[in-house]
């Protein structure tokens, strides 16, 4: 089911449809809000679009930095399962020895 949510940010009113719930919708507003509010108190900058405009590369680069350190974790992930396997393999010949 769609679900449309209306809101205003910057000076600019906005109506978006989309297939996620609403609670959903209203998370992700939140959570641009708080950036947009973030951006403002480091930045200083008060023109809406200049505001958008690094709201948005900020946002960017927090999604890359996190990627990067998803990838390292699934490789931390990967040399734990294959030390526990040889590991294994180390017990059972220990075992049968």
């Amino acid at each position: 089911m769609e679900n449309v949510l209306h809101f205003d940010i910057l000076g600019t009113s906005f109506s978006i449809t989309a297939d996620e719930d609403e609670a959903y919708l209203q998370k992700v507003l939140a959570q641009y809000r708080a950036a947009v509010e973030n951006t403002q108190s480091i930045s200083g900058i008060s023109d809406p679009l200049n505001v958008a405009v690094l709201t948005g590369f900020l946002l960017c680069d927090e999604l890359n930095k996190g990627s990067a350190a998803e990838g390292a974790s699934s490789e931390v992930e990967e040399r734990a399962l294959n030390l526990i396997a040889r590991l294994d393999q180390a017990l059972k010949i220990c075992e049968n020895g």
